[in-house]
């Protein structure tokens, strides 16, 4: 007992300090605290600090200046509960601020928060733990780590929490994280689809925007949207477009039903329970514009289904529509003009063209909104497609002035769908030739060099329909097409290589056109295209045909024939066998080159154009006065030109061949008198070989010394380039060359071609 008592009376420990009462006004102060070994001034510190930045976002700036992330990190993983759950709720706060996100960024602080979220924590750190993950998922870097550490499996696993802000920033953290695809997929596969389904019944306004938000972007996933199916969420999506309380939920609720239509299961349900007809009311009486667009899309994506047209038809979708071009707001008419551009049926396109549709949708061209006038040049391309009344309806009501002008908009997308709605309009003559005078050519020239693949798909067809005719295509030379057209030869994406053979194949029928693209390599390149089994089609071979049917001497260099039907004309020239893939050049390049020692080119050029009335003219021979006189004349001529335009070229000009001309007038008057046609061949022969040396035996064909009066001709003439007229000792190929010249010229059939 006396032990006891005397215990009990004895003095307090010398070591023991009394509890002192400190006030603290500066945060510097709160921060040094921080590093105190004391759990209870470290729960007040903490305490201290979210209360000052709770005030304003300015104390976190000042805070995060002073240092407090580093130890605000470490303390959210002591040992005490207190300092554990003021340290995350001063952490979660700051973390809202941008600079203190980035601030947190340099400290491996997700794993620990992650680590948190455990049952076993309370609803303090899992509040703040998740306020603090919802705020740095905002960002890329961190949502992945996010993923890497696998924080989704507990934070769905939170959306069940009863505290109403741990489900919201749980979701939030969600939402951010599910704009990554990875995420996307392992929200489905950690089965994330139902409670986040549940959240749609929460009293909570904000959560059930966000969880809607969050279906939005799953329901993007094709997967998804059989789980989001089969745990009944199309019904509740429908069930709150039905129920007007849920009035301020409409719009997400649309977006996510365009998702889920992707599906036809998503249609048949939509269609079981008149989801339709709910969706038709929403498009006529919707109360906002965003409601209005959003059905809209719906009815956009409902289109797509063949069996729905007859369905949307009925309820006069056409209609509907059209009356939406004419609202104010933009993406109502951008929603609607999505619509008609998925009514593809002929039942759908004709329905619009009587509702007069065509001139409201045409105003949208004129729309600031370049999404807008993407849409709308959409909706009419395939308005337009195989439907022949819609082109020409298009076409009486202005449609060509606008389009055509709307070949300059920046837009790519746009661009490609003006092309080809005026290649749907161009198959009728009179509108292809609206369309040309309106200008497009030199347009859609623009247009070839575009890095677009579908702007070049688009335009090579349309210049294929317009350049149809001799006009058309000499203004696409004039105006600097056809080295573009031809460069996208080289093209290895099939469509755009199947289209320019195509355009190249139209142009190829006019002879300066053919030879310029020649000039540019056009054949090489087909010639390249023909022999791969991946790259040809079915224009490519008949592109190249073309071309050396309207240039016969490159067609005579590769082929070394030429069949009764080639017929040649002035300027055909002989520059000898060349080899497939080598590049022809043409006269004037030819003629540009200094006389060496190769095979002389021979030349055509008899000064006459073939058609039947310059045929059976008789041509008048200059006299050698006359002829002395206008080449002082032309001398004269150039030396002004040159004295006018300085050192600028005059273009090449093939010299007339007046001794080829002389040969052409005793043609036609030995030739044409006589009356059988083999007597017709056979002076003829004798004319032809009479002027070239007369007949060789074949034995003594090594004296006749064809060699050396062609190489004397060509340093006499200073030029590798020989009229035939000048050809005195010729061998077979120069004489079947003049026969069969002669033979068009003297109205015979020249079955003895070369």
């Amino acid at each position: 007992m006396g032990r006891k008592g005397k215990k009990e009376n004895e003095a307090p420990s010398k070591e023991a300090f009394d509890p002192l009462a400190v006030e603290v006004k500066m945060p510097i102060t709160v921060v040094l605290l921080l590093s105190s070994p004391e759990e209870d001034i470290l729960s007040k510190s903490c305490d201290a600090i979210y209360k000052y930045v709770e005030k304003a976002d300015e104390n976190k700036i000042t805070l995060l200046g002073l240092g407090v992330l580093e130890p605000l990190c470490q303390l959210i993983c002591h040992s005490n509960t207190q300092v554990r759950h003021s340290a995350f709720m001063a952490l979660g706060t700051m973390s809202t601020n941008g600079d203190v996100k980035e601030g947190l960024k340099k400290f491996n602080v997700i794993p620990p928060i992650i680590h948190k979220l455990i049952p076993e924590e309370d609803t303090v750190v899992h509040e703040f733990a998740t306020l603090c993950l919802s705020s740095l998922s905002a960002d890329f870097i961190c949502m992945q780590k996010i993923f890497e550490y696998d924080g989704l499996l507990p934070l769905i696993e939170l959306l069940s929490s009863p505290d109403p802000d741990v489900k919201k920033n749980s979701l939030q953290t969600i939402y951010n994280m599910v704009q990554d695809y990875p995420s996307r997929l392992a929200v489905h596969e950690l089965g994330g689809i139902r409670p986040i389904l549940e959240l749609l019944d929460s009293d909570f306004v904000a959560i059930q925007h966000l969880a809607l938000k969050t279906l939005q972007i799953l329901t993007t996933d094709k997967d998804t949207r059989e789980t989001f199916r089969e745990e009944e969420g199309f019904e509740k999506l429908m069930d709150i477009l039905s129920n007007p309380e849920f009035a301020d939920l409409h719009v997400e609720a649309l977006r996510t039903v365009v998702h889920c239509l992707c599906d036809s299961e998503s249609l048949r349900l939509l269609h079981k329970d008149g989801g339709l007809t709910k969706l038709m009311e929403f498009v006529v009486k919707a109360p906002s514009p965003e409601i209005q667009s959003s059905a809209a899309k719906c009815i956009a994506m409902i289109v797509k289904c063949v069996e729905s047209h007859l369905q949307l038809h009925e309820q006069n979708v056409e209609k509907i529509m059209v009356e939406l071009l004419s609202v104010v707001n933009d993406s109502v008419k951008t929603a609607a003009c999505q619509a008609l551009a998925a009514m593809s049926s002929q039942l759908a396109k004709d329905t619009f063209r009587e509702q007069k549709g065509f001139p409201v949708l045409l105003e949208c061209l004129r729309s600031e909104s370049y999404e807008l006038r993407e849409e709308a040049t959409q909706a009419i391309f395939n308005l337009t497609a195989d439907n022949w009344l819609n082109a020409d309806t298009l076409y009486k009501v202005g449609g060509i002035d606008i389009l055509v002008l709307k070949l300059r908009d920046p837009c790519p997308r746009l661009v490609a769908n003006v092309t080809a709605t005026l290649s749907n309009m161009a198959r009728q003559e009179e509108i292809r030739c609206n369309i040309v005078a309106h200008g497009a050519i030199p347009l859609l020239v623009n247009s070839l060099s575009s890095p677009n693949t579908q702007v070049q798909i688009n335009t090579t067809q349309c210049l294929a329909v317009l350049v149809s005719d001799v006009d058309s295509r000499a203004e696409l030379q004039r105006t600097g097409g056809l080295y573009p057209l031809v460069m996208l030869l080289q093209s290895h994406h099939n469509e755009v290589l199947k289209n320019t053979c195509w355009a190249v194949n139209v142009c190829a029928t006019d002879k300066p056109v053919a030879v310029e693209m020649c000039k540019y390599g056009a054949l090489e390149m087909l010639q390249e295209i023909n022999t791969s089994e991946i790259r040809q089609n079915r224009f490519s071979q008949l592109a190249m045909d073309n071309l050396l049917k309207s240039n016969l001497s490159v067609k005579y260099s590769l082929e070394s024939y030429l069949t009764p039907l080639d017929i040649i004309t002035d300027g055909f020239y002989d520059v000898g066998k060349t080899n497939m893939g080598q590049r022809v050049l043409t006269l004037e390049e030819l003629a540009k080159q200094p006389v060496n020692t190769h095979q002389a080119i021979i030349v055509i050029n008899t000064g006459e154009h073939v058609s039947e009335e310059k045929q059976n003219a008789e041509s008048e021979i200059p006299s050698k006065e006359e002829t002395k006189t206008s080449r002082r004349k032309r001398e004269e001529e150039k030396r002004k030109d040159d004295a006018q335009k300085g050192s600028a070229e005059k273009p090449w000009k093939l010299v007339q061949d007046v001794a080829v001309r002389n040969l052409v007038n005793e043609a036609r008057r030995s030739i044409l008198p006589l009356k059988d046609e083999r007597e017709q061949y056979a002076a003829l022969a004798r004319l032809v070989s009479d002027s070239m040396g007369g007949p060789v035996e074949k034995e003594k064909l090594h004296e006749f010394s064809w060699h050396h009066h062609l190489s004397e001709v060509k340093y006499g003439l200073q030029s590798n380039i020989v009229p035939i007229g000048m050809v005195k000792k010729g061998i077979y190929c120069h004489r079947a060359l003049l026969f069969k010249s002669f033979c068009l010229l003297c109205s015979i059939s020249p079955t003895a071609s070369a």
